[in-house]
């Protein structure tokens, strides 16, 4: 067996090495290249796509599974070399129903999609980006079709970003929080007075909201000698191998949290990865197991610590010496209901824990249409604002601020916004379980203590990259199996102080 493992981790390793490298250029592309860039890149990336796809799908790929297969039996089910061999199996016998040729159209598509989106979101235009997101909708009921039969198109997308999970299931779950939301979301609407937040729209330096996002995502954890920070048009994370994970943050002078809070979520996705076991490296185990698994750390990082009280009690003393002008009069307690102020907003990376859900369910409607063939791109502006009216009660006004708000279309991430609202309910039931093995965690905030946490997420998550799939190391962790009911307690626990209801 030692032979043909050696030669199935140089396989498996020369595909990872591809994979890192087309994560570099992405990186690039949305970091630094140059407007014009974007053709050359595109074939670039179509290239390499390609040629991963053809290596991982080859003969001596197939053959090399085949004949591990038989020592499986002799290995623990939790150990690397069984995770990786089952893992890389199933992950074989999906791809293989892929052809190259779409793998390398599909990405030279999405990388053009993602220049036309930042033009058009530039100029608040959806009819710049229309014709790139119409392929890349044609693409992507493509790609499903290579999964027939299935229970619904959306599944097979679905299941790119979160294994095993499917459209019913995800109904099933927004159909379980949504009516209790609305009903707490609505309780807060009766009670006001509204919290005053405008603290938070004066002018901020972008150096000094930068230098002290660096110093609270240093005191989380986050390794700059294994990473670090840029900036982008949209936050967001990616890793070129171990030992290199990369965050971007987006600023504006004019609302601080935008990348006060963007700063944590993306180190809480970048902890992640750099917490992965080396022993994983060049591997396709050395992610983390799934997009909402990842969320669990980006929203709890940002949310359960960032927006909690013991948490300002260490950190806004600086922030008002940074910005003396601006809060230099603001109690802390009035800072921290600034923060947490619940009213239905326009952008869905600025939304309260209240209502962001809301606009994940959105999303979740019009890509299910899309898919279905109900929904045509060109229908997609009006049909945003109409769900914006009915699940917020607010309409965008303008494209930028409504349908082009994301960057996720784009990149063909059809399938990948519900586990933004998977990850939140993940992350309370998280908390839960940390909160029984570190009872005094929070008081540990006050002090900027963070190892206790970092260290138990290292232990129980992280290290563990995607060796298991999603719900059963969340089973594995916490002894439950998935529940809205973690998170509902968090939401009438926090708000329900926070409005004294």
């Amino acid at each position: 067996m030692k032979e043909k493992m050696e030669r199935f981790r140089q396989l498996i390793g020369e595909i990872s090495d591809l994979e890192n490298t087309m994560s570099v250029l992405g990186w690039d592309q949305q970091v630094n290249m140059p407007e014009n860039g974007a053709e050359a890149r595109s074939m670039q990336l179509a290239t390499l796509a390609g040629l991963a796809h053809s290596k991982f799908v080859g003969t001596e790929m197939g053959q090399t599974l085949e004949a591990l297969k038989p020592f499986l039996a002799d290995l623990h089910p939790d150990s690397d070399e069984y995770c990786l061999i089952s893992r890389t199996a199933e992950e074989y016998e999906k791809q293989k129903k892929v052809p190259t040729s779409f793998v390398a159209e599909f990405s030279r598509v999405t990388t053009m999609g993602q220049q036309a989106w930042e033009k058009a979101k530039s100029a608040s235009d959806f009819s710049k980006f229309q014709p790139n997101l119409e392929k890349i909708i044609e693409m992507r009921r493509e790609y499903a079709g290579f999964f027939a039969p299935y229970d619904h198109v959306y599944d097979p997308l679905l299941d790119d970003f979160e294994p095993g999970l499917k459209a019913a299931d995800v109904r099933r779950v927004f159909e379980e929080i949504k009516p209790q939301q609305v009903e707490l979301l609505q309780a807060i609407v009766d009670k006001g007075p509204v919290i005053d937040d405008s603290l938070l729209y004066l002018h901020y330096d972008e150096d000094k909201q930068w230098n002290f996002g660096v110093d609270v995502i240093e005191k989380f954890g986050f390794d700059f000698t294994s990473g670090r920070q840029d900036r982008s048009i949209h936050p967001f994370t990616t890793e070129f191998g171990h030992g290199d994970v990369r965050i971007t943050t987006h600023f504006d002078t004019e609302f601080l949290s935008m990348a006060l809070f963007g700063t944590m979520h993306e180190a809480g996705h970048a902890m992640y990865e750099q917490g992965v076991s080396k022993s994983l490296s060049r591997t396709m185990l050395h992610h983390g197991a799934s997009l909402a698994v990842h969320e669990s750390q980006s929203r709890m990082w940002e949310n359960l610590v960032g927006r909690s009280l013991p948490f300002w009690k260490a950190f806004y003393p600086r922030l008002q010496e940074l910005f003396p002008e601006n809060l230099g009069n603001v109690g802390l307690n009035a800072f921290y209901r600034a923060v947490n102020k619940v009213e239905p907003s326009l952008i869905r990376i600025f939304a309260d824990e209240m209502t962001y859900n809301l606009h994940i369910m959105l999303r979740f409607d019009l890509e299910l249409a899309m898919m279905q063939g109900d929904l045509e791109a060109a229908d997609l502006p009006e049909a945003w604002n109409s769900k914006m009216q009915e699940y917020l009660g607010i309409t965008p006004p303008n494209d930028a601020k409504g349908v082009l708000q994301d960057v996720h279309w784009s990149g063909g991430m059809i399938g990948y916004f519900t586990t933004y609202a998977l990850g939140n309910l993940i992350a309370s039931m998280l908390w839960e379980k940390i909160l029984e093995d570190i009872p005094n965690l929070e008081s540990g905030f006050e002090k900027a203590e963070f190892a206790p946490l970092l260290d138990w997420l290292r232990e129980n998550v992280h290290r563990h990259g995607s060796k298991y799939k999603p719900m059963d190391l969340v089973k594995k962790v916490t002894g439950k199996a998935l529940t809205a009911e973690p998170y509902m307690r968090y939401l009438r626990s926090k708000f329900g102080e926070i409005y004294d209801l």
